[in-house]
């Protein structure tokens, strides 16, 4: 009986030891895991490897496991029947649930699960050997559970995914923990990084309303001062309309033919100075566009519609603020498009886009049919409001503060934790 005790005590320790290793090795961190094997450690490329086959690892684990379980609580069923006759399978199935369930079960998982990444590193090498000896059972038994989910319209493969890798992702950049400023930048920028594939140029361009551009058929002088005065090294340049873009002048190549011509600028073609301008529609994703940038060594595009009109223009430092945010030099001019108030509500400029409010202040205001916050108030309310008049929608108060004609140019924004009074809208 000794000897059984004895028996039971070591299949009870290997099943913890089962059970503690399939916790670990399932709640690894495997980007962690992954960047250990790139700094040379062997244990973790051990890991990966049996990340490699996860069936194969599951199915060893818990064929090791079962084994070990059902084999103690025949042995302790032997010791109890002799002890206390037919009650004796009572007993053992009282005891040995106990005993499995805390010592074998909740107390290595619960290790485990908090000392996950050591101790996936800890057991790796053992694990592997017990897959290897395991394996011709493991690739029987897999042949069987595949005929089984078969056999009921189901179709399993070792390459499944359990989850897309880019859901994934975005998943632990919300877990970043922390309402800090420096975190809240991090995820955001992390968001923005993610979306370039899903956000179009024409999402982020400056609109052609609000570009600088120069009339090429004006005196050198007149162009020279207008590129002087402009805050921008690049400018477009029209001739006759300015849909007619002919050309994008740099401003140090104006003033290299300046200084050629010792300051004089009479006679001076602006249009051969100019580069080629580069036009590209506005459905172009940001990451293409990036790309495109790369390849041409260019940091400036005009953006068209499907008909060919004029929309406005895009540049690299336009996608690198969609990462990072506003980057700003001593040659910006600075347009203060949000301001916060004593309410803890914000007076916004119509033309503020929603994707820079959320990325700012984390909300979740929609941005698939709208861009701007005019054109969301527009989309959500199917009229053109007049000033005064308050909405709510997504849980967020917006009021009209200003319009010129049919444009709505500024808007008070209520976030919810300061609009969750009942605000009704105002006809």
């Amino acid at each position: 009986m000794i000897e059984y005790l004895v028996t039971i005590v070591v299949l009870l320790g290997l099943s913890a030891f089962f059970s503690g290793a399939e916790t670990a090795l399932t709640a690894a961190s495997r980007p962690l895991i992954h960047q250990l094997e790139q700094t040379g450690n062997t244990r973790a490329a051990i890991v990966n490897r049996l990340y490699a086959d996860r069936p194969r690892l599951i199915s060893a684990l818990l064929l090791g496991n079962n084994l070990v379980n059902i084999l103690a609580a025949a042995l302790a069923t032997r010791i109890m029947l002799d002890l206390f006759g037919d009650a004796g399978v009572a007993y053992a199935t009282l005891v040995m649930t106990g005993m499995v369930l805390i010592f074998a079960e909740i107390i290595p998982k619960t290790y485990a699960f908090r000392n996950a990444n050591d101790m996936a590193l800890g057991v790796a090498p053992l694990v592997r050997v017990i897959v290897f000896l395991f394996h011709p059972v493991i690739r029987a038994l897999l042949w069987l559970v595949r005929g089984i989910f078969r056999a009921f319209g189901a179709d399993i493969r070792d390459d499944d995914a359990i989850g897309g890798g880019e859901e994934e992702l975005r998943g632990a950049i919300e877990l970043h923990d922390g309402d800090e400023t420096a975190v809240r930048h991090e995820r955001a920028m992390l968001r923005s990084v993610m979306d370039l594939a899903d956000v179009q140029v024409g999402e982020i361009m400056v609109h052609r309303k609000n570009l600088i551009m120069i009339d090429a058929d004006g005196s050198p002088e007149e162009v020279v001062s207008e590129a002087l005065a402009s805050p921008y090294t690049r400018i477009p340049l029209w001739r006759e309309t300015p849909d007619n873009i002919v050309g994008i002048l740099h401003a140090k190549a104006l003033l290299r033919a300046v200084q050629e011509r010792k300051g004089d600028t009479a006679g001076l073609d602006v249009v051969e100075i100019a580069a080629e301008p580069w036009f590209i529609p506005e459905y172009t994703p940001l990451l293409d566009q990036l790309q495109a940038f790369r390849e041409r060594r260019e940091h400036f595009a005009m953006v068209v519609d499907e008909y060919g009109s004029l929309m406005g223009i895009v540049t690299l430092e336009d996608i690198l603020e969609e990462i990072v945010g506003d980057i700003s030099d001593e040659h910006d001019v600075t347009v203060s498009g949000v301001r916060a108030q004593p309410d803890g509500s914000y007076v916004v400029n119509g033309d503020v886009t929603i994707r820079d409010l959320n990325r700012q202040f984390e909300w979740t205001l929609p941005d698939e049919e709208a861009a701007t916050v005019a054109g969301l108030v527009l989309h959500e309310t199917r009229r053109i409001p007049d000033v005064g008049q308050t909405f709510i929608f997504h849980d967020i108060r917006f009021e009209i503060l200003r319009r010129q004609r049919h444009q709505i140019t500024s808007v008070r924004i209520t976030p919810p934790a300061n609009a969750s009074h009942d605000v009704k809208t105002k006809e």
